[in-house]
């Protein structure tokens, strides 16, 4: 098997996908990237192009609802349409060594250049260690012109937050996207990063719809985010969680 492999699902041609826009949401802190993205994929209906493996993963199998098996991997999807035209990136996991985040990450740009990509999103959380009322949503650019616009749209920028810099994908695509002259912009909800926090991922929709110019329903993620909330207050309060509570957050 080599490093990595990228193939095109059957009847996909790489002529026919063109998209000045790469929104990237892999699993991270609390899942806030990963559930952003992917709700973008269902509400637009985008479509799954390209399957990327690599032996930088996690050396395992998902288990499928029918009990059969496929190798941990990362995926593109493509939409193109009234709303824009988009790739995303979004997968099972990010690599398990230093070496495999920065080979898996030119990887993704060598990809994304070849496809027209002109503009990075990358999406993730901002882990605090407590509870979040108000999720900011933090953000950092790979050129100083873009910060205006994305203040407009409701990110902020902190001093020395957050303080350990931005670790994955999420940083090297805009790290190593500035080199191959690629715009770039992350967005970090801020989460407690114990639990899968859809409050957070709505935070962080709501910047990025503003930022790429597109009308999404908001009403999935509110909904998972306030009930997270009553079972976080069952956790405080003491009280036993029934299975539809805990079905509930399974993501």
């Amino acid at each position: 098997m080599d490093e990595i492999t990228i193939r095109l699902l059957e009847g996909v041609r790489k002529d026919d996908i063109h998209a000045p826009v790469l929104i990237e949401g892999l699993p991270g802190i609390g899942h806030v990237g990963k559930l952003v993205a992917e709700h973008l994929i269902h509400e637009l209906g985008a479509v799954k192009v390209a399957v990327i493996e690599s032996i930088f993963f996690p050396p395992q199998v998902i288990i499928g609802e029918d009990g059969t098996v496929r190798l941990a991997n990362n995926e593109l999807f493509h939409y193109s349409g009234d709303a824009g035209n988009y790739l995303f990136l979004v997968g099972d996991y990010q690599s398990t060594s230093a070496e495999g985040h920065y080979l898996l990450a030119d990887t993704y740009l060598e990809i994304a250049e070849s496809l027209g990509v002109k503009m990075i999103y990358t999406l993730g959380g901002y882990g605090v260690g407590h509870l979040v009322e108000e999720p900011r949503v933090l953000s950092a650019v790979n050129h100083p012109d873009l910060r205006a616009q994305v203040e407009a749209a409701g990110g902020s920028f902190s001093r020395n937050e957050p303080g350990g810099g931005i670790i994955g994908a999420a940083g090297l695509l805009l790290g190593l996207g500035g080199q191959r002259g690629i715009d770039g912009i992350c967005l970090m909800g801020e989460t407690s990063g114990y639990l899968v926090d859809p409050k957070s991922a709505a935070s962080l929709l709501r910047v990025l719809t503003k930022l790429i110019k597109i009308e999404i329903e908001y009403a999935t993620l509110d909904q998972r985010g306030a009930a997270m909330e009553q079972m976080i207050q069952k956790l405080i309060e003491g009280e036993q969680m029934t299975q539809d509570d805990e079905l509930r957050y399974i993501v």
